[in-house]
């Protein structure tokens, strides 16, 4: 693999169980560079037919994640599982080579909070949800699509870091993207009564309502690295 930086439509795998195996699949699938490391061959041997850089590797480290490629990735998933020990020491390497975006999987809250902390974002995974954010990483955020007509859509999108902590008045959002915000679901809990004041979060859940040509635009924008 040759690139320069990181590439947006390149995505590293570290670790084959049912969520990465789920994730790099769906990926693939939907026409994506996806890069998997793994320690068990046999694991590789499931997927190699059909994802083409696949490596079979002993040990994380930052040689490792440069010669595979892997450090050109846009965005790397840490999927490794029972080994919390290992799953943090290389979510550490993979942040420390400044990948754009780097996801770890977590098996509980004191294993999320740790992860968060070194600055990765967290998921605690089952097959199904390997499935969902493979297509939300493909879909520029887009978690559902409803049009209206051949010119307006109801669209529900995952915000990005652009909008973390920033009210409304803030990012001054109609004015600027031409959407309207029909509703906001924050940690679980759906608000519908929208004020300019009301503050935005990264990973919240906006339904807004728009013209397509907008809506693509503030698609662009929310996904930009």
């Amino acid at each position: 693999m040759k690139h320069s930086g990181h590439d947006i439509n390149s995505f590293g795998i570290i670790g084959l169980g049912k969520f990465g195996t789920a994730l790099a699949l769906e990926l693939v699938k939907s026409g994506k560079e996806v890069v998997v490391l793994e320690k068990d061959e046999w694991k590789l041997d499931a997927i190699k037919d059909v994802v083409e850089h696949v490596y079979p590797v002993e040990q994380i480290s930052e040689d490792i994640l440069i010669d595979t490629g892997i450090s050109h990735c846009g965005t790397v998933i840490v999927c490794i599982g029972k080994d919390i020990e290992s799953n943090i020491l290389t979510t550490l390497n993979v942040l420390e080579l400044g990948i754009p975006r780097v996801i770890a999987k977590a098996n509980s809250d004191d294993h999320g909070r740790v992860l968060k902390k070194i600055g990765a974002e967290v998921v605690y995974p089952e097959t199904e949800m390997g499935v969902r954010l493979a297509k939300s990483l493909v879909t520029l955020r887009t978690l559902d699509f409803l049009e209206l007509d051949e010119d307006i859509s109801i669209s529900e999108i995952l915000l990005s870091k652009h909008f973390d902590q920033k009210t409304i008045e803030q990012m001054n959002f109609r004015k600027r993207f031409k959407l309207n915000i029909i509703a906001i679901t924050h940690e679980e809990k759906t608000e519908v009564d929208i004020s300019p004041d009301t503050i935005l979060y990264r990973n919240d859940e906006i339904v807004v309502i728009g013209r397509n040509e907008h809506l693509k635009e503030f698609q662009d924008y929310n996904s930009r690295p």
